[in-house]
């Protein structure tokens, strides 16, 4: 039987993409509002990939017994997904596996320094960091797999904001020192 441990995953540095840490969001295929996530992984992060298929296998095993009756299903459905093949056509998923996370509750948010991110400009998708995630098996109207929960993030550097939108901090970085203009 599998325990949080082998389930718990503190990834590498990943991409944030469709990032709703703020306020909880109505997700594809549910009724409920959930604060998620998109977290974009490199496939030549091996090790972050390597932990992940690890704590798919241990979720597996855990919901042998409590979620599928006994026996590990052949038609899982898996969260981790090859963004070459189902995001062909988003370059930011090109050459990276990606994972859909999601929770009920907020996450914790922090910085690379271990301070609380409180500021919703701080985070956005796009930047880079570290999640810590946990699967999960689900047997739900006929639907079964693994799942994948969101504990916290941590951001670790900024990146181009995905999505078409742009910051202001970038927008209007050349007029920031023109302070006098309107004297």
């Amino acid at each position: 039987m599998a325990n949080e441990a082998n389930t718990k995953v503190i990834t590498g540095i990943v991409r944030f993409s469709y990032l709703h840490v703020w306020e909880p969001a109505k997700i594809e295929g549910s009724e409920d509002e959930k604060y998620s996530v998109s977290l974009i992984i490199p496939k030549n992060d091996t090790e972050t990939l390597n932990n992940i298929k690890k704590a798919i296998e241990a979720a597996k095993e855990a919901g042998k017994n409590s979620k599928f009756g006994g026996k590990i299903p052949a038609n899982l459905k898996l969260p981790l997904r090859d963004g070459d093949i189902d995001r062909e056509d988003d370059e930011n998923y090109a050459n990276c596996y990606f994972i859909n996370a999601n929770c009920k509750i907020q996450p914790g948010l922090v910085n690379k320094n271990g301070q609380r991110i409180t500021d919703s400009t701080e985070l956005y998708s796009g930047c880079y960091g570290r999640a810590s995630i946990t699967f999960y098996a689900f047997n739900s109207n006929g639907n079964k797999g693994i799942a994948c929960g969101l504990n916290s993030l941590m951001k670790v550097k900024d990146g181009e904001a995905l999505g078409g939108r742009s910051r202001a901090e970038d927008d209007f970085a050349e007029f920031f020192e023109e302070d006098d203009i309107l004297s």
